[in-house]
Order: structure tokens, then sequence, then C-alpha cells
């Protein structure tokens, strides 16, 4: 099954080595970046046909993005380079625990949104699911055709997922986030989250507690990633608990868009049979664990 996937390409310039801040780099090495593009590749890989709607620059960091999404084998038909914007590009230190800090330069994901406005109906029909994050609903105009894809998909009979990928620093308040975010939890074929975004979407501490308020809410089925703890799967009659692996850290960077990308793959592959959900969980994990082996999300 073809799957739409709303949301950025970016450019992330990563310090490779533990710092305190952003001062204290001394160097930065190009990876290919943005979570939904890292989505993407990760499904393609899985073998699943994907489209990217988006866009970058028609620059050259917009060049190099499009050509490694070209080589990845991730549809393009909705992503556009488009004169007078910036390719978007992200300044990133790790601490020493391995958590990422991003100062972000260049057009936001916004522009690049807005320009589907007039296409975004005629990407949602080209597709049979429809991949979110809460990413493309800061702003008003990229809300309004993320909600646009949304309706129609639902309004089709279309499975939609959705990945809140919490960004609180792009929100005027984490309530905010919440709320929006929780707009698309009701009647999504799955919402996957990690066990922060669970509490704040659903307010139960517990992510085995959250995961059934978040079903109550109206989500078919729930998968809370618990890092290095692993991951667990509730709803439709599916119920998963997968151990972590073990992992030698150095960059939390992308690893739940790696995770992402075997689940989503997995189902485009299956023209979204729940079950397969369930089978994807355990390699999902893996897949997980081994991109925060590494510099970058994607390898």
């Amino acid at each position: 099954m073809r799957t739409l996937l709303l949301g950025e390409a970016l450019v992330d310039l990563i310090c490779e080595r533990p710092v305190s801040s952003l001062g204290e780099a001394d160097a930065f090495v190009p990876h290919f970046g943005g979570s939904v593009a890292n989505v993407a590749v990760g499904a393609a890989r899985q073998g699943a046909t994907v489209e990217l709607a988006g866009g970058a620059g028609a620059d050259a960091w917009g060049a190099w993005l499009r050509e490694r999404l070209e080589r990845e084998r991730v549809g393009l038909e909705f992503f556009s380079t488009i004169d007078g914007i910036v390719t978007p590009v992200a300044f990133v230190t790790v601490d020493t625990d391995g958590e990422p800090s991003y100062a972000i330069y260049g057009d936001s994901i916004q522009a690049a949104i807005a320009s589907l406005e007039d296409r975004i109906v005629e990407a949602t029909d080209a597709c049979g699911a429809l991949f979110l994050t809460s990413n493309t609903l800061v702003g008003e105009a990229e809300r309004a055709i993320s909600a646009a894809a949304g309706e129609r998909a639902l309004a089709e009979g279309k499975p939609v997922v959705f990945d809140p990928n919490l960004r609180l620093h792009r929100w005027e308040s984490a309530g905010r986030a919440a709320a929006e975010a929780r707009e698309y939890v009701k009647d999504a074929f799955l919402v996957k989250l990690n066990a922060e975004e669970a509490r704040v979407l659903s307010g139960e501490d517990d992510p085995r507690a959250a995961a059934e308020g978040l079903l109550a809410a109206g989500a078919r089925h729930v998968v809370i990633t618990l890092g290095a703890a692993g991951a667990i799967l509730r709803g439709g009659g599916l119920k998963l608990d997968v151990k972590g692996v073990d992992a030698d850290p150095v960059s939390a960077v992308g690893a739940g868009d790696a995770f992402m990308g075997v689940v989503l793959g997995r189902l485009s592959g299956t023209d979204f049979y729940p079950p397969a959900i369930a089978a994807a969980l355990p390699d999902a994990v893996c897949e997980g664990a081994r991109a925060v082996e590494r510099w970058g999300a994607v390898a």
C-alpha cells in the first residue's frame, strides 16, 4: 500500500562528540535528517512504497536531500524544491548521556508544507494510508493542511498513523502542543509515542496506563517506546511487551524515527494488517538500538 508521509526533510549538522553546549562544539558533520524524512527512508528500506509530501529550498542542501531521497527510493511526486526559501539545517549537539539539543537555521517547515496547500487532497487521494506528526501542527497554515489530509484520509476509510514526535521548543507552550496532538489520537489506526509523550498526552505516568488511556481516547492501536527497556503494544486485541536489546549509545538522534520506519514499512507492506505491528515490534526495537550507536538517524 502506498503511504503518504507529511513533513520535513532537513540537514543535521552533528557535532560527533559529547559537549555541554553549542559553543563548545568545534566541528560538525552533515547527516540526512528531518523526522518524517527519516521515517520515509526507514519504511522504504523495508520495501514499502512511500511518498514524502513536503519540500526543501532550491539550493545546494535541497539538492543534496533530494538526491538522497531518490537514492533511497522515496517517492517525491509531492516533494518540491522551492525557489526563495533556504533549506533548513539543524546544528545538533549531544550531552554525555547522548541526549540531543537542536539549533535550527534556514526557512522553517512551514514554508515547505505551505507549498502543498493546493495539492494536499490530491496527494492524500493518491495514497492508501497517511502518516502525520505534530511538527506540521505548530503554525496555523500547516495545521490546516495537516487537518485536511487527516480528515480526507479518515473520510475515505484509510489508515492514519500518528507519531506526536513532540518538539516542545517549537511551541508556545507544552499545553498547546498536547492539546493539538490529542486531536489526532481519535480514530488513528496507530499512535506511536515515547514514554514522555505518552505521559503528556494521557496524564498517566505509567506507560501501560497511558496506553489504555489513549485507546479510550479513540486510538485503535498504541505503541509506546521505553528507550533501553524496549516497547509495548496495546489495542485491537493485541498485547505485547518487547524487552530492550543491548546497545552502546552515543546519540539518541533519530532512534524513534528508525523504530517507526520499521513498523510503518511492515504495515504498508501488509496493507495495514494489524498483527503486522506485533510482528514488527522486535525488529523495530533492534533498529532503534542500532540507531543510538551511530551519529545521525540514517546510516
